[in-house]
């Protein structure tokens, strides 16, 4: 059964910024650049009917497009860091959509996540890297940004156990809405959306 999650993708010069983060790091097992993703919400191993249900709901979504800036580097996994990642600038937009996939699943009955939404992009996952090797390369990548891009759409993605992560599938993807949220959501913007993301 592969793995669902909702997620936002990362255009190609943000991914190639992204990129640039690659390497210094003992024990970090990098992601490949067409793996980069922003997770909204993990759901996990579901079954068929119920990644329906979930993929039916979310076409009810409708928001707006909204500007997106990656900025800043973290690490989780204080005494033992499992993971390196690049943070996003506070958005208002990113955190309503977030939330309104969180309302989505929880009606349809999927665990509300314990762990607090911080919207980032996986760098690297660790395997023995020393808190003080994390803390250098931390602090050496701190100034980090991406210019703002256009965030056109959201996708159900799935994974397959492996390592490293990815390869991510694509399941659905559900375009926002242009500037006036007035507008409907109409599928003719999907290849727009598609073409946004290239």
């Amino acid at each position: 059964m592969p793995r669902l999650f909702t997620a936002l993708e990362i255009p190609r010069d943000a991914a190639m910024s992204l990129s640039l983060l690659r390497g210094g790091l003992p024990g970090a097992r990098w992601i490949d650049v067409e793996n980069y993703h922003l997770t909204l919400r993990f759901i996990g191993d579901v079954e068929g009917h119920v990644a329906d249900e979930v993929a039916n709901a979310l076409d009810r979504v409708r928001r707006s497009s909204f500007s997106l800036t990656l900025s800043g580097v973290g690490a989780f996994g204080s005494k033992k860091p499992h993971a390196v990642w690049a943070g996003a600038v506070p958005s208002p937009d990113l955190n309503a959509l977030q939330a309104e996939i969180e309302r989505i699943c929880q009606r349809i009955g999927i665990p509300s996540d314990p762990r607090k939404f911080t919207p980032h992009v996986t760098l690297a996952r660790l395997r023995n890297s020393s808190p003080a090797d994390v803390a250098h390369y931390l602090s050496a990548r701190g100034n980090f940004a991406t210019l703002p891009f256009k965030v056109g759409r959201f996708v159900l993605m799935s994974s397959r156990d492996s390592v490293g992560g990815g390869p991510y599938i694509i399941e659905e993807a559900w375009p926002l809405n242009g500037a006036d949220a007035r507008q409907p959501n109409l599928s003719a913007s999907a290849p727009e959306a598609s073409r946004i993301m290239r």
